[in-house]
């Protein structure tokens, strides 16, 4: 998937921005790694370029579990979520707090929007009432395309999803 700046010219990442690992076959449990590896490389060449900052937030875990087979080296074997995580990534973009979700799908005519839980609208509502910079970015694999939606225009689905759910 090609990317363009504002300028029209095709982003390359350069080596220091390159990432190390091979492209893989997508599995169920990776699902959203070529959207994130894209978002990750365009965060970078943002904050090269001190166009913005912005990062991918980790999941919280509890590690419960640690294998220490060397002094040098730990291997976790046993962890949990600790709480729901927010949404994908945050920063500050032109002096304003900058926070949107990620989401891919190999969905040709629609996207399936109980992929959002109800944590996260809630957190993209609350930064929205704050005058933040929110939004949602969901990509067609099989189609290669991606979309842009602000929140404002996305939360009136995203609330009704919801309220379909809590009826069930």
């Amino acid at each position: 998937m090609a990317i363009r700046y504002p300028n029209g010219k095709k982003y390359q990442p350069n080596d220091l921005l390159t990432s190390t690992t091979q492209k893989k076959t997508v599995s169920y449990g990776k699902r959203g790694m070529s959207l994130e590896q894209d978002l990750n490389d365009t965060n970078a060449y943002y904050l090269t370029h001190e166009l913005a900052v912005i990062h991918k937030k980790p999941t919280p875990v509890q590690i419960v579990g640690v294998d220490y087979p060397k002094r040098s080296s730990a291997k976790i074997k046993e962890a949990y979520f600790k709480t729901p995580s927010t949404t994908d990534y945050n920063g500050v973009y032109q002096g304003k707090y900058i926070d949107f979700e990620a989401k891919e799908t190999k969905n040709t005519s629609s996207f399936p929007l109980s992929n959002f839980h109800q944590h996260q609208l809630t957190h993209m509502e609350g930064v929205l009432k704050q005058n933040g910079i929110v939004f949602v970015i969901i990509a067609f694999q099989t189609l290669g395309e991606v979309y842009f939606i602000r929140f404002e225009h996305f939360q009136p689905f995203g609330n009704e999803c919801s309220m379909a759910g809590e009826n069930q």
